[in-house]
């Protein structure tokens, strides 16, 4: 059976930069959300929050160019760029419940069709850490979903109702897979875009959930 070519990492981080508004305050989860910030200009003004306590941060650092005194909440680190700012994760975690994020951009195990987020623990393993998970996922005025559209097993992540413990229930604004874009909208899933030389029969097979498409959907274009 040939595999069709799915999106990689960077290109979905890449899709999603194009959602972030000019002068947004953002803050970006573990993993693929981290990528984000390596497709943003500083004339957009985008300003990255950490939990940890950092803000206004850019790209990630080049090898050979790190700084253990500059680091992201998940350990990676961070590119020196004029105007940072470091604080106490107590004024972070403030921020955020604050509702002064505009975006959050995070990972997941699980998406329910009503936009239930799951992504802290995985129970067949016996391990998840919460984090800040459940602030980000209430405190930001819009939740951006970045993930591989199945799990390793090729099981789906979009589904009718999640299994694995929810973070926050009914929080996902908007969904980029490495096979589609979709809006989560009154308690519906909405194709808007889908990866080059992929179908939407193919797509709502690898999905539990059932999938509505778009009238005008397209390619994912960056």
């Amino acid at each position: 059976m040939i595999m069709k070519e799915k999106l990689n990492r960077e290109t979905i981080a890449m899709r999603i930069a194009k959602e972030i508004p000019n002068n947004s305050y953002v803050n970006l989860g573990i993993g693929i959300p981290t990528l984000v910030s390596q497709f943003t200009s500083p004339e957009q003004n985008i300003i990255f929050h950490s939990e940890n306590g950092v803000l206004n941060y850019g790209s990630l650092a080049e090898v050979g160019e790190e700084d253990p005194d500059l680091i992201n909440a998940g350990g990676q680190f961070l590119k020196p760029t004029i105007g940072m700012s470091f604080f106490n994760s107590a004024d972070a975690f403030a921020m955020i419940r604050g509702g002064h994020i505009d975006i959050s951009v995070l990972g997941a195990l699980q998406i329910s069709v009503k936009g239930d987020l799951a992504n802290w623990m995985i129970p067949e393993r016996g391990i998840g850490n919460i984090g800040g998970a459940m602030d980000l996922a209430t405190g930001a005025k819009k939740l951006i979903v970045a993930m591989e559209h199945t799990d390793r097993n090729n099981n789906p992540k979009i589904v009718t109702k999640c299994s694995y413990p929810l973070t926050v229930p009914e929080c996902v604004d908007l969904i980029v897979t490495d096979l589609c874009v979709i809006s989560v909208e009154s308690q519906r899933l909405i194709v808007k875009e889908i990866a080059p030389g992929w179908n939407k029969d193919e797509i709502q097979n690898l999905t539990e959930a059932k999938l509505l498409f778009d009238n005008n959907i397209t390619e994912i274009t960056l």
